[in-house]
């Protein structure tokens, strides 16, 4: 094969070797090489781990990263973003020949990133083979050989693959496919049947996870400044700030929270005690977080103060101070099967929901929900958002995927295994069983609506401008869409003669925080009058205000016939009362503003 030094600009060839040039990184886009000179400002000159993850970001799964023999941990990082976005990676090993310089295979092998682990001499037979097999697995007709994988993974390792997005659950079944040499998904299924080794290597794929120190800097940055310094408001000692990072992997994000908090509360004189409760079901990549041991790749987006205050250098890595691993508890747990953490400040969840469908995402929002305290802040990743479940948390930075728990909102039911009575749950892992249980659920939550709507009073809750949040059953019957521009403001929905005491009753319970009750309010409803009792009620939840609003019917509607004359003289009265009510309250809403 030809070998030439790499030129900037110019097509990669099938069967050429390129060779980096002197004082210069290389990187591919769009299948061209890129060059560009270092200088003295580039921190620590890793030209494969920049290569590598070109690559990876230019080709995704087509890419193949080969670590051979070298000093140091150049690769690893490289490595990892291949394996990430579905290539296949590759480390010299020790069979027949070993590498004469150990350090950058053994590296990479450590972290748990290398698909394969080869002699040299084996390394072209298997590439070949893996090439050939390209897409021999045909997505369109997986017929039942998809099913038997399910649960295979289901009795080997526990959890349930079957909420999990199919696109991607076939992209790494043909992955491994590939990986093992089997071309036809029959084999590969009587493979998993027969080596459970093969069954642990899927799931360890269906689990890859993309993660770094700060990966994406100005995130972290973001969440330093607008979320960590509340976490922190009026506590002391002798209190507590929780904090969830769900989905873990290996340990990396934890860390970086734990040096956010850790620095924040080196200002306080004070500071609570701090509890960062990492969870995820991948054993090996748990064991990595607690032995807390990353290269140096792994940790160039650490600033160099950083690193020296919250790492130590030791045999060629950097490992987390104890003092940060003390803040931090990594345990198994699964999100969707488990009983969840309670009382948390933060939950920070990146990357975890993308790989789930639709309706499981939409139960682990209100789990979090559900989990956090008053207030608390929820944290995800840049391509995640809250599904069909917006209305439980305020965004706080739609660009940075920060948000804030809605605490006049209560969560929806949980109908997740860990919140069904025991009975029930008994069958939620048998086949077809979570589906059974989930419609038991709604079953139960439709009878429970059907009771409040037959029983409860008519209501609204409004936000502290007067803005609906939320509506009751029967308010048709006293509200209705103004005319114009969609609005969510309570008073231009309620008909004219109900419009200046609602208005009152909201500002008076606003200024004296108390509730406000109107009594005797003619309404005109269907062609008739309706007497009507109005409550206004301040709540306070957390750091927000709401007012619900209540509509209480005195007696039945009055036609017009039976309202004139002398015979019904409450009517009129009323009516009287209610425009002079009306005009005192007027008056009083100019006089205090």
């Amino acid at each position: 094969m030809p070998a030439a030094v790499a030129r900037d600009g110019e097509t990669a060839e099938a069967e050429h070797v390129y060779v980096l040039p002197a004082g210069a990184s290389l990187t591919i886009r769009n299948g061209r090489l890129r060059l560009r000179r270092t200088t003295a400002a580039d921190r620590e000159r890793t030209p494969i781990d920049v290569f590598f993850n070109s690559l990876a970001q230019d080709q995704a799964e087509h890419a193949i990263g080969i670590v051979l023999s070298g000093g140091g941990s150049d690769g690893t990082l490289g490595l990892k973003a291949i394996k990430e976005n579905g290539g296949l990676t590759v480390a010299q090993g020790a069979k027949l020949t070993r590498p004469r310089f150990a350090e950058m295979p053994s590296s990479a092998v450590a972290a748990g990133i290398v698909d394969l682990v080869l002699p040299v001499e084996d390394i072209p037979g298997r590439l070949i083979t893996y090439v050939r097999n390209w897409g021999a697995f045909d997505p369109e007709r997986p017929g039942d050989a998809l099913v038997k994988i399910h649960s295979l993974l289901q009795r080997r390792t526990g959890h349930d693959f079957r909420e999990y997005k199919e696109q991607t659950f076939r992209r790494r079944v043909q992955r491994r496919m590939q990986v093992a040499q089997t071309a036809k998904l029959e084999d590969y299924v009587e493979r998993l049947q027969k080596e459970p080794a093969e069954v642990h290597a899927l799931f360890r794929d269906l689990l890859i996870g993309v993660t770094d120190f700060f990966r994406d800097a100005a995130v972290f940055r973001a969440l330093e400044t607008s979320v960590i310094p509340k976490l922190f408001e009026d506590k002391g000692a002798n209190d507590e700030v929780r904090v969830w990072v769900s989905g873990c992997s290996t340990g990396e994000e934890a860390y970086s929270l734990a040096i956010l908090l850790r620095e924040h509360m080196e200002r306080l004189e004070a500071p609570p005690k701090v509890q960062i409760f990492a969870t995820d079901i991948d054993e090996a990549a748990l064991g990595m977080s607690r032995a807390a041991r990353y290269p140096p790749t792994l940790i160039k987006e650490v600033s160099s103060e950083r690193r020296k205050r919250f790492f130590v250098h030791e045999a060629g890595a950097y490992r987390v101070m104890k003092e940060l691993r003390d803040m931090c508890i990594f345990s198994t747990h699964s999100v969707i099967r488990d009983p969840p953490f309670s009382r948390l400040d933060l939950i920070s969840c990146r990357n975890l929901l993308i790989y789930l469908k639709p309706g499981l995402q939409g139960q682990i929002v209100p789990l979090f929900h559900y989990s956090l305290r008053p207030g608390g802040y929820l944290f995800l990743g840049s391509s995640e958002n809250l599904a069909r479940n917006s209305e439980l948390f305020l965004t706080l930075d739609k660009k940075n995927r920060l948000f804030r728990r809605r605490d006049l909102v209560a969560s929806p039911p949980l109908p997740l295994p860990q919140f069904l009575p025991p009975m029930w749950r008994k069958g939620a892992r048998s086949e077809g069983g979570q589906r059974a249980l989930l419609q038991r659920s709604e079953l139960l939550r439709k009878i429970a609506n059907t009771i409040v709507e037959q029983f409860a009073p008519t209501y609204v809750i409004v936000d502290g401008a007067g803005d609906a949040l939320y509506f009751s059953s029967r308010t048709g019957k006293y509200l209705q869409a103004a005319a114009g521009p969609p609005s969510r403001d309570i008073v231009a929905m309620a008909p004219p003669g109900l419009r200046a005491d609602l208005r009152a009753a909201l500002q008076r319970a606003s200024d004296s925080g108390r509730r406000v009750v109107r009594d005797r309010i003619a309404v005109q409803i269907n062609g008739g009058v309706q007497m009507i009792s109005l409550t206004v009620a301040p709540i306070n939840e957390g750091n927000e205000i709401a007012y619900g609003i209540v509509f209480a019917d005195h007696g039945p509607i009055r036609t017009p016939d039976e309202s004139s004359g002398a015979a019904h003289p409450d009517a009129a009265d009323t009516t009287v009362q209610q425009v002079e009510r009306e005009l005192q309250e007027t008056r009083g809403i100019c006089n205090q503003r």
